[in-house]
């Protein structure tokens, strides 16, 4: 069984709006990643905020606490 999102419906745009918001760039998302032992680079982050990467849950749930939002924030204005 996968742990991944399959992005079937992209949640790229608000990825980047809660780092934005959070004041983080994509590098220090990677090391925040990093120090939860979550190998990601800031490349991978950026194909993430583009839809372009499969999203594994573990770093959906570290995003949820480095941008310290919710799940209807992560999901936010999707069908």
């Amino acid at each position: 069984m996968s742990n991944r999102i399959v992005p079937d419906i992209g949640i790229g745009k608000n990825l980047r709006r809660l780092r934005k918001n959070a004041g983080l760039t994509q590098e220090q998302v990677a090391a925040k990643l990093q120090l939860r032992g979550i190998s990601v680079s800031r490349e991978m982050l950026s194909q993430m905020e583009r839809d372009r990467y499969n999203i594994k849950v573990s770093i959906l749930l570290a995003f949820k606490e480095i941008y310290r939002a919710s799940f209807e924030d992560i999901f936010k204005d999707l069908p």
